[in-house]
This record gives structure tokens, sequence and C-alpha cells, in this order.
């Protein structure tokens, strides 16, 4: 399965906490944990200030904390979390997964699960939630879908296609053709 891993593991970018400007990156790979910074000032003694970069094996990052600290409070507590379990080889390899390929594994669930699934991240309820699912949705459970639906899907969405009544439906085609 470590063969699945891409590298960077996992990486991000972004300003630190105001009132700093400085600009901040983190990365885990396989083999290192990467904190690299740029300080940012209109203060003529920091105009020439260089980027910083520190570059530690895994396991010396894990008995860093006070590179711990930074990555937690530039970041979050979260990204530390998640940092410290990837250093450990503790990997999610759902995050791994494209989103078409989880759009794929979710059309084979029951409605009821996929109301339960939406509910456990944010990166599911997405998904979930998203027209390319409940297009899926609709038309695996239609035999064909004419021209006309799928033109009132592009209007009112294809989760409300799924939820409307043929009657309701063909009321609706109806009203949008006159």
């Amino acid at each position: 399965m470590a063969s699945l891993l891409r590298d960077p593991l996992f990486e991000i970018s972004g300003q630190g906490p105001p009132p700093s400007k400085n600009f901040y990156f983190f990365a885990v790979t396989k083999t290192n944990v990467i904190w690299r910074w740029w300080k940012i000032s209109v203060r003529a003694v920091d105009r020439h200030a260089k980027p910083g970069e520190v570059k530690e094996s895994l396991q010396d990052f894990l008995h860093d904390t006070k590179l711990q600290s930074e990555v937690s409070l530039v970041f979050g507590p979260h990204i530390l979390e998640h940092s410290k379990a990837l250093c450990q080889g503790r990997y999610n390899y759902l995050e791994l997964l494209s989103d078409s390929f989880i759009l794929c594994i979710i059309s084979y669930l029951e409605l009821e699960d996929v109301g339960r699934l939406s509910q456990t991240s944010l990166r599911f309820r997405k998904l979930c939630e998203s027209e390319a699912f409940w297009e899926q949705a609709v038309r695996q459970r239609c035999c064909t879908v004419s021209a006309e639906v799928a033109s009132l899907a592009a209007e009112v969405g294809w989760r409300n296609i799924f939820f409307t009544s043929k009657l309701q439906l063909q009321k609706l085609i109806t009203e949008a053709l006159t």
C-alpha cells in the first residue's frame, strides 16, 4: 500500500496569523519534513531578510517541539496532528482516492447510507451533495434520460430531478417548453 503514496505526502502554505505578514510553507515527504518561511515587512531592517528553510527527518520532527509549535501556531493543531500521524506512518488511504473513484463507490450505497456518509466529513458531504453524484443517481435508476429532463436538470439541479415524481416532472417539462 505504501507504493500508492505520492510525494509529498502533504503540503500546505499560507500567511502567518495576524499581525504577521510572513508567508509559510510546510511539507511532509516520505523521508523529510520541510518548513520554509519568508519574512515580509515594511521595516527597513527586515527588507533584506532572506527566506529560511528547515529540513528534518520524520523522526527528528516528532521530537522537535519548537517546530511543532510553529506549525500549530501558523496552520492549526489539526494540521500538526495530521503531520505527526504521517511521520509515524499512519496514512489515511481514503484521502488519496480521487473524487470520481469515491463517487463510483458511493453510487452503490442506499440513499439512507449516502445521507449518513455525508455527515462524516466535509469532503464526503460535498461529494454526496454534488451534481455529479445526483446525475449519476438519476441515470442509474432511470432507463433513459431524455434531453428535456437533462435540460431541466441544468436549471433546477439533478437532486431536484431525483426527488421529483414523474407526474411533477412532466408538468415541469411542459412549463419549461411553453
